[in-house]
């Protein structure tokens, strides 16, 4: 990304939306931008997995994790095919795990915070619906742009 998310807001003002949650800066890259995509899923990765296991086409994927810290719901192995699959970067309002590998690896990565306890794998959850944290509605399609200053996102 080579406009601050600041600059954007300073250029852009209401018409993006600035997502009020703070998240942590986990992945090797701390800007990036891309298309929407999401999940809504809690303590269960399975989905997670398989979106990130396919082509992500310079993608961010939003999960809604609900904010739980109990388990993690990426790992270094599931953000290494991330950046195999071409996905630009990861939100997840909950936890990941792995945090040391995932800061060497070229992908933009935000959570809440980090839990070395694994999820469940039923794959249970919903994929690209709207889902809503911080105060934003993340609508798969949107733009959404990442930097150390936080988020935000087309409406």
């Amino acid at each position: 990304m080579n406009t601050s998310t600041a600059d954007l807001y300073d250029e852009r003002g209401d018409e993006l939306a600035s997502v009020s949650l703070q998240f942590q800066d986990l992945g090797g890259h701390a800007g990036f931008t891309g298309p929407i995509r999401t999940v809504r899923c809690l303590e269960d990765n399975g989905i997670i997995k398989s979106l990130l296991n396919s082509p992500g086409e310079g993608a961010v994927l939003v999960v809604d994790g609900a904010g739980s810290l109990n388990t993690a719901l990426m790992g270094d192995l599931i953000a290494g095919a991330a950046v195999e699959n071409g996905w630009a970067g990861v939100v997840i309002n909950g936890a990941i795990r792995d945090r040391a590998a995932v800061a060497k690896l070229p992908l933009g990565v935000k959570a809440l915070g980090s839990n070395p306890r694994k999820s469940a794998k039923n794959s249970v959850g919903e994929v690209d619906v709207p889902v809503e944290f911080g105060g934003v509605t993340f609508r798969p399609g949107a733009t959404l742009y990442a930097d150390e200053d936080g988020i935000l996102v087309e409406p």
